[in-house]
């Protein structure tokens, strides 16, 4: 899983992340096979619902989704695999780059460090995140955290059944996603690619900069205001900048549908709906501490904000067209969104659809 060259022992950010994570909520044997196949059985439910709503249908040929019901460490497990794939082969483009390459014992040393940082935000991580659907490393999986779905649902006090339907209807919509329109994974490692085409820092210098994002992530979850630039702190060339902008607006679409599809099934499918989005919303609401590691990890308040413009930008452009007309936005990467158009659904639509936006 680690390379010899790698920016993090990703081995040991597993095994440091299993040491430092918390223990799940308490339920018995019986209870815990229980919500396993629950979920099994909703995110199985949920197919259908997001199909209809959003008119996306997986290709054909493509691969059979696959839903893991996982725990903590599994979660960790497909975690450390995914970021590995990711940006170990990032990190052995930027070192071919270089005339010269660091030692193999300055390469161990670093690597351990930035792996412990890793795992402990890993640990942290884990105990928080509900499900996810898995676009690098095995790739086409969908994972639901079996403990942390419990968990809050329980903190929130709303009805499991719905809220478990309600959680897979977002996690489905991002598998559908990936499945209904092959390109975009590929377009994602493209923008990547080009990443690390503008990028002349060198292996060594990557890595002290990412071990001070880390620093910072850790100071974050404590609770702390040191000041960070987070990711951007990577970044320094305009080309660069332009790529993360691209990135920020694919990361803003997907999750906006997500968001859209989950409330937009509607009472029929998911009786307390209205309940869970304002309770969920209360949960989401504030600095709590993932909300902080996310905007320190993005270095720019605005970059938080317009991962939820993307709800505003779905629903206005749904609004204005309708669902059909939105889905232009899938047909190649010339139609999704760039970034200053999220918080200007009509600009896309001109752009796009070459016609004034009038509502629908």
């Amino acid at each position: 899983m680690s390379s010899a060259s790698s920016l993090v022992d990703w081995n040991l950010a597993g095994r440091t992340a299993r040491r430092l994570m918390s223990a799940g909520p308490e339920t018995t044997r019986d209870e815990a096979a229980a919500v396993v196949r629950e979920l099994h059985e909703k995110a199985a439910v949920a197919v259908a619902h997001v199909e209809g709503l959003t008119g996306l249908r997986p290709a054909p040929g493509g691969p059979v989704p696959e839903v893991a019901v996982v725990d903590r460490p599994g979660w960790v497990d497909a975690n450390t695999s995914g970021m590995a794939a990711l940006l170990n082969p990032l990190v052995e483009a930027l070192t071919e780059k270089q005339d010269t390459r660091p030692g193999p014992l300055a390469t161990a040393i670093g690597s351990r460090a930035t792996g412990v940082q890793a795992g402990g935000l890993l640990a942290f991580l884990s105990s928080r995140v509900l499900g996810q659907y898995e676009i690098f490393g095995t790739g086409g999986r969908l994972l639901l955290v079996a403990p942390n779905i419990v968990a809050t649902e329980r903190k929130l006090g709303v009805d499991p059944s719905d809220f478990r339907l309600w959680v897979c209807l977002h996690e489905v919509t991002h598998q559908l996603q990936f499945t209904a329109v092959p390109w975009l994974k590929a377009h994602l490692e493209s923008e990547i690619a080009q990443f690390v085409d503008a990028t002349d820092l060198d292996a060594d210098v990557l890595r002290e900069r990412l071990q001070d994002v880390l620093r910072s992530l850790v100071d974050a979850v404590r609770g702390g205001d040191q000041e960070s630039e987070g990711l951007m702190a990577l970044v320094r060339d305009p080309a660069q900048r332009a790529v993360l902008d691209r990135v920020t607006a694919v990361m803003s679409l997907v999750e906006g549908h997500a968001e859209y599809v989950m409330d937009g099934v509607g009472e029929d499918v998911v009786p307390s709906v209205r309940t869970l989005r304002k309770r969920f919303a209360q949960r989401r609401k504030g600095r709590g501490p993932l909300d902080r590691v996310l905007r320190r990890l993005l270095g720019l308040e605005q970059k938080m904000k317009q991962y939820a413009e993307g709800r505003v930008f779905v629903g206005g452009v749904i609004d204005l067209v309708g669902m059909e007309g939105f889905n232009r936005v899938w047909d190649g990467p010339q139609n999704l969104p760039r970034i200053e158009e999220l918080t200007a659904p009509a600009q896309w639509v001109e752009r796009v659809l070459g016609r004034p936006a009038i509502p629908a």
